[in-house]
Formats: C-alpha cells, structure tokens, sequence
C-alpha cells in the first residue's frame, strides 16, 4: 500500500503539470472527460497500464465519496489520476 504522504506529494507534482500543460498548449479538445465536467484531479502514480491504474485506483475514489476514475499517461509512467 502506498503511503498517503507520497501520494500527496506526487500528486502535487503531477497537479502542477497539469496546470501547466493546459496553459502551453494551443488546441484542447473538449471531448475528453478530465478536467471538464466535474473531474478533480486526485494524484499520480505509476501503473503498467490505464486499465491497471484505473482498477486499482476505483476502490480509493469509492472511499472517498466518488464513483469513477479516469487515468491519462502512458504505459509504465506516471498516469495523472482522475475521480468525479
């Protein structure tokens, strides 16, 4: 099990890039589901694959009141983390 500590902290690096990503970019495309539509960004980690992430990640959302999950990255990174 993960330590909430670097949760935390990871969470905030990959919060910053978020944020800072969106503010370089010149074209977004609204039809992705995060950060729209009441996604909250919920932290980053490093997953195999977005199903994986995605699965395990369920059950933490579900502890907090959310129902579902949405993790953007790449294979064996570090995937941006997603809960509404």
């Amino acid at each position: 099990m993960k330590s909430l500590r670097s949760r935390i902290g990871i969470g905030l690096a990959v919060s910053a890039a978020a944020i800072a990503i969106p503010l370089t970019a010149t074209t977004a495309s609204a039809a992705e589901p995060p950060p729209g539509d009441g996604w909250i960004i919920a932290g980053g980690w490093k997953y195999p694959s977005k199903e994986a992430c995605e699965a395990e990640e369920l059950q933490f959302a579900q502890q907090n009141g959310y129902s579902e999950v949405w993790c953007e990255g790449e294979p064996n990174t570090v995937y941006q983390i997603w809960n509404r």
